[in-house]
């Protein structure tokens, strides 16, 4: 038979303890108020953290079986060269002794993955990740009348919080999605995390015009043309006014740069394309 042995504490303990747990009490409130007071924008707007991923979704829900053409859109037909740019600076191998593992995040259309696949002359293994599922309903149909099917995969995960192990892929790809992401910096820990020791953190992004004259212009296009075009086309105006104004809230190229650079990443570079409406910015895990 068990005995339980009951120790009386003595009376100043038991004060200091209610006390020690009280102020735990306290400290978890505080905690918990102060993650529901921060804030993000949502475009020009300010949004409870939690709630711009939402709204977020819902814009790409309500574009993408049109992602093209919003792209094309906004970029005039430009992001077609950008993205081949891009991946021939990521310059995938078309062989080796091990496999070439590409996570390409915010990827859902599919349309880096298979230039990465066309690149490599199918070498490379893509995991297609997104957020929105409709974005990857899109992609995985198209992958289906792609030249190289083998090696990819399309799974939906949150930036934020990666369902992947620690060091497993060579690269890591977002075109157009980092603005998206509510908290930035957490994705770009993220992206560290997930990537192989010498692996190529590459993100391509709208920018801040650099060129006078062509950033009057741009910037006329971009608040009174590319909205009502989007709403004529699409039948929605919003989701193409929220991208807009997304892009001017995105960080600076040189506010990017040292993001990157805390986050761990060595080598950091900043590319830009077309007097810098869209830039490359990468960077390498070396440590």
């Amino acid at each position: 038979m068990t005995r339980r042995l009951h120790v009386p504490l003595n009376h100043r303990k038991a004060e200091a303890l209610q006390v020690w747990c009280a102020n735990i009490d306290d400290l978890q409130v505080t905690i918990k108020m102060s993650e529901a007071q921060q804030t993000t924008h949502f475009g020009e707007r300010e949004v409870p953290l939690e709630e711009k991923q939402d709204l977020v979704n819902d814009v790409f829900h309500k574009v993408a079986d049109r992602y093209d053409l919003m792209n094309d859109l906004m970029s005039g037909g430009m992001h077609r060269v950008w993205k081949d740019a891009f991946v021939a600076n990521l310059a995938p191998p078309r062989a080796g002794t091990r496999p070439f593992e590409v996570l390409d995040m915010a990827g859902g259309t599919g349309d880096i993955a298979q230039r990465i696949k066309n690149a490599s002359h199918g070498y490379a293994k893509v995991t297609v990740s997104d957020i929105n599922t409709d974005m990857l309903r899109v992609g995985s149909e198209r992958a289906k009348s792609w030249r190289y099917q083998d090696g990819v995969e399309f799974v939906e995960a949150n930036a934020e919080e990666l369902p992947f192990e620690d060091g497993r892929f060579d690269a890591y790809t977002i075109s157009f999605g980092m603005r998206n992401v509510p908290q930035i910096d957490k994705a770009l820990r993220e992206a560290y995390r997930v990537l192989k020791r010498g692996g190529r953190l590459m993100v391509m992004e709208f920018s801040e015009v650099d060129v006078p004259v062509l950033d009057k212009v741009y910037d006329m296009f971009s608040e009174h043309v590319i909205p009502p075009i989007g709403g004529v086309v699409t039948g929605d105006e919003q989701p193409y006014q929220y991208l807009i104004e997304s892009i001017r809230k995105f960080p600076k190229p040189k506010q990017f740069c040292t993001m990157i650079e805390d986050a761990g990443f060595s080598r950091v570079t900043h590319t830009p394309l077309s007097g810098n409406i869209a830039a490359i910015h990468s960077g390498w895990k070396l440590r």
